[in-house]
């Protein structure tokens, strides 16, 4: 098969021709339809996650159907499409596995940095993590629900009750719980990059009630402010214009340091919180709530050799939505 595989961190990725891989008891393999490009592979490839298994085939968006089947795999049938996430593996035994919050796993696997993941033609995944899909969907718009889609879903939920959402970077994650939002009768405010007038533009499309630059304020005080660009000096600015009790939510796995800011913009009850991955029950609820919902993910597609192109485009904000590899 053909694969893009990272041998070293802070190098591209190189175009490898590989044995095709053999599912093992309890797994699947899937011959990969598409799969989403996520800053998570970008933190990757920059070694702010450090320790990847090396080589790695990156890429945790994966959408493919299955074509073998691993001994004892009950749950999925060849030919069945369906979906492969970031949280690839864990324990079963830990305190939080036990009590179903495996997100929080001591000793977990993760689809394209401790596995290997969809930027190949094949994947081979748990198939307790795989997720069912929808036979007649689209494979390249179904991708992006698989993380950013997931990790925003997740995100909007450990905000607690909220009316009036502050969504902080407009991509991938953003694009998709703006239109869940919306759906659910929540008043969405987009904040972008200062002088970024096209996602500006973009977020208004989709329902946003106001967008504007990440230093501005909210026309009003806002239930909560989700976080999903990985700068940390975002979170001082997003606790000045969320109101007392409402909360702070940061969506990414890596963010840059958080500057030093006055308890006074904490106190009266503010929350500053962050997400760990995902659960299986979270992609239980989001992804048919996001078939209900009518979610249509803004997408730009690229062969799989240009998989470097992908994630340099993504890097300098080159596009709206989400990219995506097509095998």
């Amino acid at each position: 098969m053909r694969a893009m595989v990272l041998e070293k961190q802070n190098a591209p990725l190189i175009l490898r021709y590989l044995p095709d891989p053999a599912p093992g008891p309890g797994e699947v393999r899937l011959r990969v339809e598409a799969c989403g490009v996520c800053r998570t592979d970008l933190h990757i490839l920059d070694g702010e996650l450090p320790h990847p298994k090396l080589p790695l085939i990156p890429g945790h968006e994966i959408v493919g159907r299955v074509d073998a089947l691993g001994a004892g795999v009950k749950s999925l049938t060849l030919g069945q499409r369906a979906g492969v996430p970031w949280l690839g593996r864990t324990c079963g035994t830990c305190p939080h596995c036990r009590a179903h919050r495996e997100n929080l796993c001591a000793a977990p696997e993760f689809t394209g940095y401790s596995q290997n993941g969809g930027y190949g033609e094949l994947c081979v995944a748990d198939a307790g993590y795989v997720f069912p899909l929808p036979e007649d969907a689209d494979p390249v718009q179904l991708a992006p629900l698989l993380c950013a889609g997931l990790i925003g879903y997740r995100t909007l939920t450990l905000a607690g009750a909220a009316d009036h959402i502050g969504l902080y970077g407009f991509g991938a994650a953003a694009h998709i719980l703006c239109q869940l939002c919306v759906w659910q009768g929540k008043k969405v405010y987009a904040f972008t990059r200062p002088g970024d007038q096209s996602a500006q533009a973009f977020a208004r499309r989709l329902g946003a009630v106001w967008a504007g630059s990440s230093e501005d304020r909210s026309p009003e005080p806002l239930d909560a402010a989700l976080i999903f660009a990985p700068v940390g000096a975002l979170v001082p600015k997003a606790l000045k214009v969320v109101r007392r009790g409402g909360s702070v939510v940061s969506g990414g796995i890596h963010m840059s340091d958080i500057p030093a800011f006055p308890y006074a913009d904490l106190w009266h009850e503010r929350i500053i919180r962050s997400v760990a991955n995902l659960t299986r029950a979270d992609g239980e609820e989001f992804l048919p709530l996001a078939i209900e919902a009518g979610i249509k993910t803004e997408t730009t597609t690229y062969p799989l050799e240009q998989a470097n192109l992908a994630l340099e485009d993504l890097r300098s904000g080159r596009f709206t939505g989400a990219a995506v590899l097509v095998p």
